[in-house]
């Protein structure tokens, strides 16, 4: 399946009301995006209305994928530094593609729109993101290209007995790297 992307949408109740059932979705499958399972659309709506804030300020930015039928398949937050010193790169928050999609491609695609958009921001050279560790996500990620560059062990709790490592990982947005060629680089 092709999703369309689209950053910034307009937004609307049924958008809403789509990213929110897409996250429920998405952490009853077994996703690790900031809930444990289960959970309902009305313990995620006051999650989803910090972000909403922090886009009516100008502190981030929505990426959604829909589907053919128009329905919200997929989402990533832009969030934007306003620390002087780190202005030049971005973090990416709360990835989603709907679990009937995933295993199609649609997961790479989404991280492929994402960067796509972050290049499309003035200034920004990098985008960094946190995943839960033990979930394979961290694999998934470096197969689209991001590095781990941090690592924090045991500093997830998903329930008593069951600590994760909260892994960093960074994505240089194509800068060119300064080293000195390998041995028989012309």
């Amino acid at each position: 399946m092709t999703l369309t992307f689209e950053l910034d949408p307009a937004f609307s109740p049924a958008l809403r009301d789509g990213i929110t059932a897409l996250w429920a979705d998405v952490t009853n499958a077994g996703g690790a995006v900031g809930f444990v399972p289960p959970v309902t659309a009305e313990e995620i709506r006051p999650e989803l209305l910090k972000h909403l804030v922090a886009i009516e300020q100008g502190r981030t930015r929505l990426l959604v994928g829909r589907d053919e039928d128009g329905a919200v398949a997929a989402t990533a937050f832009l969030a934007l530094n306003d620390h002087r010193l780190m202005k030049h790169w971005l973090w990416l928050y709360t990835v989603m593609v709907h679990p009937r999609l995933q295993g199609q491609g649609c997961g790479r695609d989404l991280m492929a729109a994402a960067a796509d958009a972050a290049r499309s921001l003035d200034g920004i050279e990098a985008i960094r993101l946190t995943c839960r560790g033990g979930t394979g996500a961290d694999r998934f990620y470096t197969a689209c290209g991001y590095k781990e560059v941090g690592r924090v062990p045991d500093a997830i709790r998903v329930a008593p007995g069951d600590d994760r490592d909260d892994v960093v990982m960074l994505l240089p947005l194509g800068r060119v790297a300064l080293s000195s060629p390998g041995p028989g680089t012309p």
